[in-house]
Formats: C-alpha cells, sequence, structure tokens
C-alpha cells in the first residue's frame, strides 16, 4: 500500500503541470495511509469535517498544511482556527466574521476561498455569482483573513460538456476578479474530472481515489 500511494502521487506529478498544487483528500482515510503519503514527501491535505482534522493533526507530523474543504458551521471554526491553512468552502459574511474573529485570537491571518456555485445540482453550497462583488468588498475590512481566490465544484455528470462550461465559467470569475483582489488559487477539480479543471486552468486540485485508492 505504501508504494502503491507513492506510486500514484508520482504518477499524478508526472502528468499535470509544476504549478498545479495538490491537495490529498485524507477524510475517513486512517492516520496510517496519511502518513504513507506523508512518508511519500506529499504535505497538503484535505478534511471534510473539522474535529476529523483535529484529530489527525494532533496526531501527525506538524508541517502538514491542512485545508478544510467541506461545508463549514461557523460554530466549529474556533477548534481548527490555530493550525488550517487555507479554508475552501467560505459561503457566506457570517462565516467570514466567524474566521475572522477565531483568527485574531491566534494572531493568525487565515487564508480562505469563496466557494461558488457553478454545478447544476441544488445539493452543492456555493455563493450567487451576483454575490461576489459585495462578498469580495466586505472581506478587505476584515483584518485576520485573506481572501486569496475562488473555488467551485462541477456537477456530478458523465456530460464532459457540462463539466467543461462550469469550470470555464468559474475561470472567466477569476479572471475577472484577480488582479484587483490578488487572487492567486482558482481550487477546482477532483479525482474525476481533474484534467477537465487543468485545461481550464485549475491551479488546485483536490484528489482523493487516485492517490488512496476507491472505497471499499
Amino acid at each position: 500500500m505504501n508504494n502503491s500511494i507513492s506510486n500514484n502521487i508520482n504518477k499524478l506529478l508526472s502528468e499535470i503541470p509544476d504549478y498545479v498544487k495538490i491537495v490529498a483528500v485524507s477524510k475517513t482515510k486512517s492516520i496510517e495511509l496519511i502518513n504513507k503519503a506523508y512518508n511519500s514527501g506529499h504535505r497538503s491535505f484535505g478534511e471534510n469535517k473539522i474535529q476529523e482534522m483535529v484529530r489527525k493533526c494532533e496526531s501527525l507530523p506538524n508541517d502538514i498544511e491542512w485545508h478544510m474543504i467541506g461545508h463549514v458551521q461557523r460554530n466549529k471554526v474556533k477548534y481548527m482556527a490555530s493550525f488550517v491553512s487555507l479554508i475552501h468552502g467560505v459561503d457566506s459574511q457570517k462565516l467570514l466574521i466567524e474566521i475572522n474573529k477565531q483568527a485574531k485570537r491566534y494572531n493568525r491571518i487565515i487564508k480562505c476561498l469563496l466557494q461558488v456555485h457553478i454545478s447544476k445540482e441544488k445539493s452543492k453550497f456555493g455563493l450567487n455569482r451576483n454575490n461576489l462583488d459585495s462578498i469580495i468588498e466586505f472581506s478587505k475590512s476584515l483584518n485576520n483573513i485573506d481572501v486569496c481566490g475562488l473555488m467551485g465544484m462541477a456537477t456530478f455528470t458523465d456530460d464532459l460538456s457540462i463539466i467543461d462550461d462550469e469550470f470555464k465559467s468559474l475561470k472567466n470569475l477569476y479572471d475577472l476578479y484577480k488582479t484587483n483582489n490578488n487572487f492567486s488559487i482558482l481550487s477546482m477539480g477532483m479525482s474525476n474530472d481533474y484534467s477537465i479543471a487543468i485545461n481550464n486552468g485549475s491551479n488546485m486540485i483536490r484528489i482523493g481515489s487516485k492517490i488512496f485508492g476507491n472505497r471499499i
């Protein structure tokens, strides 16, 4: 398994451009499996439950870069505020206020991405594209957060043209906002669609099964 995880990571690295960052999606994965990825040289891991991420952070090396990639409940931000590297799914001003409040407690600036709803699936979270102007301007009044880009999740479908169109729309929004807001991260693409995401300008992908294998 150790060789398999290492081989999977090396294969991904050989296939993608150097500027694309891989976040290994370690949600539901054991400490042992994460350690194997770590020992292969990987340092960026993504979790979707704050309490699980806290538990793993306490048990694993302290140079790991932890990404919160799931929907964030405001009352749980305090548990990760001391160590989280990047929060991917910011989708409201109230959440920004809470992240800023908790970051201030630890004298930190926490990096955040605004999640934009680009999918045809209503169950997915994210900001309405028409709300981006106001929330970006609002974020500039908060001293302990750094909104450094956008994140989006495409529709779960076999129709690649739909996925391509959705990623293209998010890239257009990113280009519209990046210069005036010093954006540097466009996070889109997972194990089943990262190639399409990269072709549309993604520079951060979230990969689970392509690293750790399919769920049993």
